[in-house]
């Protein structure tokens, strides 16, 4: 007697390698959703070009206090100068001053203004008498930028407000006008600051 295999029906072949199919592909599915999960999951890598500190910063991060000073600047860090720092903000010559000039300044020191007759500084100071502070002040200043070795026995020298100073050169000493000395000489950034120890008055007007 032979025996024979069962009969499998063809639509149940198909069923079976339907169900098959779809079993695999939901399987493929999970695993890439699990994935993206994963990676969404995960902080995002920050470059590390976005976060070094350059090492050339140039010249506009440079701090101020490296860089050289300009004739406001080198007053107004001077303790000696507190007076003439005042009195240029009291004549709005502060902005002036700060330009790129060049300049020459003979700043008279704190002690300088307390050799003036007493109440003089405090009568300069009023709102009132602010033109004769700017043309005492303009009598200090010339427009060049002038080194303590270019000064001559006997010069004169034209300063803003219309006047002129005269220089005299005594035991390696420079006086000007016979009155202050030069104690000091400082380089700023836009000319020069030379401290005296006297103020100088402008010659009264004819």
């Amino acid at each position: 007697m032979t025996l024979q295999a069962p009969a499998v029906s063809r639509g149940s072949g198909i069923k079976d390698l339907f169900m098959k199919k779809t079993f695999q592909m939901l399987s493929i599915l999970t695993a890439t959703i699990i994935v993206t999960a994963c990676n969404n999951n995960q902080p995002a890598a920050v470059s590390s070009a976005s976060t070094e500190t350059p090492t050339n910063a140039g010249q506009a991060n440079v701090s101020d206090d490296a860089s050289m000073k300009n004739i406001v600047k080198v007053a107004v860090g001077s303790a000696d100068h507190t007076t003439l720092v005042a009195a240029l903000k009291q004549a709005d010559l502060v902005d002036v001053l700060a330009n790129p000039g060049p300049f020459t300044v003979f700043a008279p020191t704190n002690a300088a203004f307390d050799k003036l007759p007493k109440g003089t500084l405090d009568e300069l100071m009023k709102p009132e008498k602010k033109g004769d502070l700017q043309n005492i002040l303009q009598y200090h200043v010339t427009t060049s930028s002038l080194k303590a070795d270019y000064f001559k026995d006997g010069q004169t020298i034209g300063m803003v407000n219309g006047d002129n100073v005269t220089v005299s050169v005594k035991d390696g000493k420079i006086v000007l006008n016979n009155s202050a000395t030069i104690v000091a000489s400082i380089q700023a950034s836009n000319g020069m600051v030379h401290v005296i120890d006297g103020v100088l008055l402008p010659p009264a007007k004819k």
